[in-house]
């Protein structure tokens, strides 16, 4: 009996290539972290203090955000997003664990580190959104692309890529971020100096991630009563802000904590994820609409957009859907237990 022939491998779409780069990115960013950490030596035990247990997270922080400028200033990959974590999670540790870093001596480096990450942020936007959009128009059939759509795009977000990564590097350049370097270096190098800094970490950082999860939980409740529109899309951004500030709090306590922390960061960021697509969504269709003026104004059909608006509509409401759904989960006691 003749065997099957075997099927040609289909090829990789643009989409899965970006994926799979998007995951090789994320991989070498967790090495980074584990390399940082085993340079420093920054492992501390269960039986730390709880500023050790800080001190140790900030330090890995402080090496994986200074160890991925030269990426960021030669392009590289996805290195403005991972650079804008880093900031974004030695931010939240300093917002959160108060009773180990007096606010009045990380208050100030917050404000700067809220600063970078805004360049980052902005820079980061350039790259996303109309990879978005491009990702919408290609399953679109061609009758209904009218008009020079994809042109229009590039040329929409070009120059606004251009002009955020200028002013990034610009900002990389400057004493303003040499003056944060700094700081975030004097930081790593003292002792918290809180009134709970000494104590064990297993007594004191938990009562901080209760208190994020609190806030997360308050703001997914607003977002659920507050009407559609923009003002429920500046809710859920906000439950997005607290669930990531959650999420982090728990990265820092894992040390303390073990499996039960390391579970419930987890839930944090698949709340996160699920917020931030949507998110992604309202950008989105802002732009679509501006696209959609500028095709007007130059006499072109602006159907396309329209049609493009109203496909990221659809998905914000299955995306606010899905965070019900993903926010009911995580929110179980059984996640939760260890805060207590």
């Amino acid at each position: 009996m003749p065997r099957p022939e075997r099927s040609s491998p289909v090829p990789p779409t643009p989409h899965d290539r970006r994926r799979t780069a998007r995951r090789q990115a994320r991989q070498q960013a967790r090495q980074q972290a584990r390399q940082q950490a085993l340079r420093a030596g920054t492992q501390p035990p269960r039986s730390a203090p709880a500023g050790d247990v800080v001190l140790a997270y900030l330090r890995i922080q402080a090496g994986v955000l200074t160890s991925l400028e030269p990426q960021v200033r030669s392009d590289e990959f996805d290195s403005v997003h991972q650079m804008r974590v880093a900031t974004r999670r030695l931010r939240a540790t300093l917002r959160s664990f108060g009773q180990v870093i007096p606010r009045s001596r990380s208050e100030k480096l917050a404000a700067e580190l809220k600063w970078l990450g805004g360049r980052l942020g902005v820079a980061r936007d350039g790259e996303v959104i109309p990879g978005h959009l491009q990702a919408a128009l290609r399953p679109t059939p061609a009758e209904l692309l009218i008009g020079p759509v994809q042109a229009r795009v590039q040329g929409y977000f070009a120059p606004r890529r251009a002009s955020a990564r200028e002013e990034l590097i610009e900002a990389l350049d400057g004493p303003r971020y040499r003056d944060l370097l700094a700081a975030l270096d004097q930081l790593c190098h003292e002792l918290p100096s809180g009134p709970r800094a000494g104590d064990p970490a297993r007594d004191v950082l938990p009562a901080a991630v209760a208190k994020a999860y609190r806030q997360a939980d308050k703001r997914m409740r607003r977002a659920r009563h507050t009407p559609e529109g923009p003002a429920q899309n500046a809710a859920l951004h906000q439950a997005r802000k607290s669930a990531r500030r959650a999420r982090y709090a728990a990265e820092v306590t894992r040390p303390a904590a073990g499996r039960p922390a390391k579970t419930f960061a987890r839930q944090m960021k698949k709340v996160q994820s699920v917020l931030g697509d949507h998110q992604d969504t309202v950008i989105a269709r802002q732009a679509a609409r501006d696209l959609g003026i500028g095709a007007h104004l130059a006499g072109e059909n602006a159907f396309t957009y329209g049609l493009l608006h109203e496909r990221e509509a659809d998905r914000a409401t299955q995306l606010r859907a899905q965070a019900r759904d993903v926010w009911r989960h995580a929110a179980r006691r059984r996640y939760r237990r260890w805060l207590h």
